[in-house]
C-alpha cells in the first residue's frame, strides 16, 4: 500500500486529453461580430462581452454574455494562482448590484436577466475557488478535454491506486495513514499546478506558431 501511494502525480498527463483539431477560445476583431444592443431601447453596448452591465442610455440591465469568461467576470487573471480575498470581494460586489432582490419592481425581462447573472455569478465564485475546478476550466478555456474515469486510455496502475486509498480512507480512524494520505495529496496537487503552469506556455507558443503560419 504505502508503496502504492508514494507514486507521484507526474504520470498525470494522462489526464490531459487535446481532441484533435479542437477549437481554441480567441478574442474577436475588430467587425467580427456586429456590436450588441440594449434591448429596452436599442442603444450600442459599450463592453466587454460576458461583463454584466446596464445599458449606457436607458439603465435596463443586459443578459450574460453566451459563452463569458470566468476569470473575466470575477476580475481575476487566467491563472491557476487567484486571490480568494478579491475573488470574495468581487463576488459580494456583483451580487449586490444584481440579485434579484434589486429588481423585484422591474420589467420581468430584467428580473429574469438578474437571475441568470446571479446564477452565473455563483458558478463563476465556486469555479473560481475550487482549486480542481478552477484547474479543470483554464483546461476547458485551452480547449484541453480532461480524461473521463471510464476512459480506456486511463492509467490503470493510477486507477487501482485510487481505489486502494478510498478503501483505507473507509476503514477505521488511522492518523498514521491519514497523514501520510495527505502528505502525498498535497505534493500531487503542486505536481498538478506545476504541469498546469506548463500547459499555459504551451498555449502561448501554440497561438505564436499558428500566427506565423498564417499567409502574410
Amino acid at each position: 500500500m504505502q508503496a502504492a501511494l508514494r507514486r507521484r502525480f507526474g504520470g498525470a498527463r494522462w489526464a490531459l486529453r487535446v481532441p484533435e483539431g479542437a477549437p481554441r477560445p480567441r478574442c474577436l476583431g475588430p467587425g467580427s461580430a456586429p456590436a450588441p444592443r440594449c434591448w429596452s431601447c436599442g442603444s450600442r453596448l459599450p463592453g466587454a462581452e460576458g461583463l454584466p452591465h446596464f445599458c449606457p442610455g436607458c439603465r435596463a440591465l443586459q443578459p450574460p454574455g453566451p459563452r463569458p469568461d470566468l476569470f473575466r467576470l470575477m476580475d481575476c487573471e487566467r491563472s491557476f494562482r487567484v486571490d480568494a480575498q478579491q475573488l470574495q470581494r468581487r463576488f459580494r460586489s456583483l451580487q449586490r448590484a444584481l440579485h434579484p432582490d434589486r429588481f423585484g419592481r422591474r420589467p420581468p425581462k430584467e428580473q429574469h436577466y438578474s437571475q441568470q447573472h446571479s446564477s452565473l455569478i455563483n458558478k463563476a465564485y465556486q469555479t473560481l475557488l475550487n482549486p480542481l475546478s478552477r484547474g479543470l476550466y483554464l483546461l476547458e478555456l485551452n480547449g484541453v478535454e480532461p480524461a473521463q474515469e471510464t476512459d480506456c486510455d486511463a492509467d490503470s496502475v493510477f486507477l487501482m491506486e485510487i481505489m486502494e486509498i478510498n478503501e483505507k480512507l473507509a476503514e477505521p480512524k488511522n492518523e498514521d495513514i491519514l497523514e501520510e494520505i495527505e502528505t502525498l495529496i498535497k505534493d500531487d496537487l503542486q505536481e498538478a499546478k506545476k504541469l498546469l503552469a506548463k500547459m499555459k506556455y504551451f498555449s502561448n507558443l501554440e497561438d505564436k506558431l499558428k500566427n506565423k503560419k498564417i499567409p502574410s
